[in-house]
């Protein structure tokens, strides 16, 4: 296949968009004097339902037979649950929650993964009005502390904690759950403490009372409580109300028009516990009654392989991913025709979120839909956050490059303030959290004085001379700071341009220099790359040992030439850096459950760190860039693509 993509890059500008109906783009924006804009679409948001499961109530009824939930069993096989089954089954274990003490002050925890039996518990929890929380699965198996996971336990003061399999999350129970509240698994109940089966749930009986609790149900009740990732401090419960959720999809399916034509199919793996994978992608299966297979499979080594083989049986009609999941999907894309045929097969659009997308990883995926079916796939992203439930700013159209996030969605209205240089992005609308879970100090400090929540992220357009071209993630303003000389340095930008000139060596780098000359960094590596550039060495030799090897150190020093390039100025270059052996810490802050770097706790846990990459002379790990040419030589080198590491 690798012979076929070099030919195919000038096929791929010719090959023809496949035909998708998205819906309409547009922007209004308003100018005030004290340079703030004001954007919003110049479409109406359609109207959406009260509560969430009146669309599954109305799939039950319009497509009774049709797939709505998969999963493969113990044995492999597809296990199915039709819209007419699943309602069924919401509606029994509904009945069996309204039997217990739960509510708002004890509502329901969610402990482990994506499965039917979170699904089924949740969508009963939505359909009576039981606020429930899935939790990061990490804070149980991957923490050794269980401290966030403690915090997010007492904060929410469950009535039910539900865990699939009872003895692999045994210890997170036993170190984090009161004795007095109920836990409930699907298998392998707690030796050590009373635990109620799964079954005991959907095997009840549903009642009136179901009925009536439904009807209570309206846009200001809670329907969930989401707790961020913890990329800028502890996690924060999000409050989720079913207005949020149903604008949202609303807001969706403006967007993402196809949808209502043509029921989605989604293979999907992102963690319900985000808003991505858990409102976003699972929201738009039910609302528009599709199919959802729950992928066990995730994007890493030994895990990316169970999602190939799904993708192999069963053709999505969306594939949303992050940008990892999109780079380790790429080499068995590459490498297996019947994975490219049926992946591509009726794919409509890809989409990513919750990072900056490679060009390379964009451009290669055109080029396989190109060489595979004669046509390219429209790629989108859009940006929001927990808060926003989360889609609030959206782009429905091509672009050349990767970046676009489009403009405002029906509904939301995004404020844009002038800030050291930047525009800071506040939002408002039906989708927007009416706050934090029992913190109204947070709650008051999210939001400015018109109430338009502060995002946190700078924003910039990508023609300032059109707004309707859509608008650029600019960094996040928590992360940026100044040098010695006053000059500020724009740390997302400058991150991703590192990363991106590193690939496929660097997998994320924090970058330090505040109250310094110049910016440093603090190198996570890729450590499988990285160990292809020595070849010689044992597989198992330590990572401090392989990264400390002459030929690693080479490479990235020829690299931190380029990147040191004095025509950038000092906050565009990068002249010291350190390759961490050392993996950012999940208990530590430095690394979130959805793998997001810290930049902040990375800087304050590696402090020492910190002080050799600006030590005189310089320690040996430290790698240093050799001094270039003056702009005024002529010597200066470019940060293209040219550059990038092999």
């Amino acid at each position: 296949m690798s012979r076929t993509l070099a030919k195919t890059h000038s096929a791929q500008s010719r090959a023809p968009l496949r035909p998708v109906r998205l819906g309409p783009a547009g922007v209004l924006v308003e100018h005030r004097a004290d340079g703030t804009l004001l954007l919003r679409s110049p479409h109406a948001l359609q109207p959406y339902p009260r509560a969430l499961t009146e669309r599954l109530a109305y799939w039950a009824q319009a497509a009774p037979e049709g797939i709505f939930l998969a999963q493969r069993d113990a044995a492999g096989h597809w296990r199915t649950l039709t819209y007419a089954a699943t309602f069924a089954m919401v509606r029994a274990i509904a009945a069996a929650l309204l039997k217990r003490d739960l509510s708002p002050d004890r509502p329901i925890a969610i402990l482990s993964g994506n499965d039917i039996e979170h699904a089924l518990l949740g969508l009963a929890a939505l359909h009576v009005g039981i606020p429930y929380a899935p939790i990061s699965v990490p804070y149980s198996l991957v923490s050794q502390d269980f401290k966030k996971l403690k915090g997010i336990i007492e904060i929410l003061t469950p009535g039910l904690v539900f865990a699939a399999n009872g003895t692999v999350f045994a210890r997170a129970i036993a170190a984090t759950v009161p004795p007095d509240v109920e836990v409930m698994t699907t298998t392998n109940p707690a030796s050590d403490r009373p635990t109620t089966p799964f079954a005991k749930l959907s095997g009840a009986q549903a009642t009136p009372a179901v009925d009536a609790a439904h009807a209570e149900v309206g846009p200001d009740t809670v329907a969930k409580i989401l707790f961020t990732s913890g990329s800028t401090g502890q996690p924060k419960g999000v409050i989720n109300t079913q207005r949020m959720l149903c604008a949202n999809q609303a807001m969706l399916r403006s967007s993402l028009a196809f949808v209502v034509d043509e029921p989605p199919v989604l293979v999907e793996w992102p963690p319900w516990n985000h808003t991505f994978g858990g409102n976003h992608d699972f929201g738009l299966v039910l609302v528009n009654g599709g199919s959802f297979y729950i992928d066990e499979g995730k994007p890493m080594p030994g895990a990316i392989e169970a999602t190939v083989r799904n993708l192999r049986e069963i053709a999505p009609t969306i594939h949303f991913n992050v940008p990892k999941g999109f780079e380790m999907l790429l080499p068995y894309l590459r490498n297996d025709a019947a994975l490219r045929e049926s992946f591509f097969s009726r794919l409509k659009i890809l989409f990513y979120a919750g990072a900056g997308l490679a060009q390379h990883v964009w451009d290669e995926y055109q080029e396989l839909a190109a060489a595979t079916t004669g046509e390219r796939i429209i790629f989108l992203s859009s940006l929001g956050s927990t808060e926003t439930a989360p889609a609030a700013i959206a782009c429905t159209w091509e672009t050349e490059r990767a970046g676009n996030i489009g403009v405002p969605l029906p509904g939301v209205e995004l404020k844009l303030v002038p800030r050291d240089g930047k525009f800071e992005a506040r939002l408002k609308g039906a989708n927007i959290t009416p706050g934090y879970w029992r913190a109204p100090a947070l709650t008051a400090a999210a939001f400015d004085e018109e109430g338009f929540y502060k995002l946190g992220d700078a924003l910039k357009f990508e023609d300032p001379a059109d707004p309707a071209k859509g608008l650029i993630f600019d960094g996040r303003l928590a992360e940026d700071f100044k040098l010695a000389t006053g000059t500020w340095v724009s740390v997302g930008p400058l991150r991703a341009a590192f990363i991106a000139r590193c690939a496929p060596l660097v997998r994320d780098v924090v970058l330090a220099g505040a109250d310094r000359d110049d910016v440093a960094a603090l190198i996570i590596p890729d450590i499988d790359a990285c160990r292809k550039l020595t070849p010689d060495l044992a597989p198992d030799a330590p990572a401090a040992i392989m990264l400390a090897d002459a030929r690693v150190r080479e490479r990235f020093t020829r690299l931190l030439e380029a990147l040191s390039d004095p025509s950038r100025g000092t906050s565009g270059r990068i002249r010291r850096a350190i390759l961490l052996a050392e993996p950012p810490s999940l208990d530590v802050g430095e690394v979130t459950d959805k793998g997001s770097i810290n930049q902040r706790a990375v800087l304050a846990h590696r402090a020492a760190l910190v002080d050799e990459l600006y030590a005189e002379p310089p320690p040996a790990r430290v790698i240093v860039a050799p001094s270039l040419p003056s702009p005024a030589s002529g010597g200066g080198l470019g940060w293209g693509p040219a550059a990038q590491a092999s």
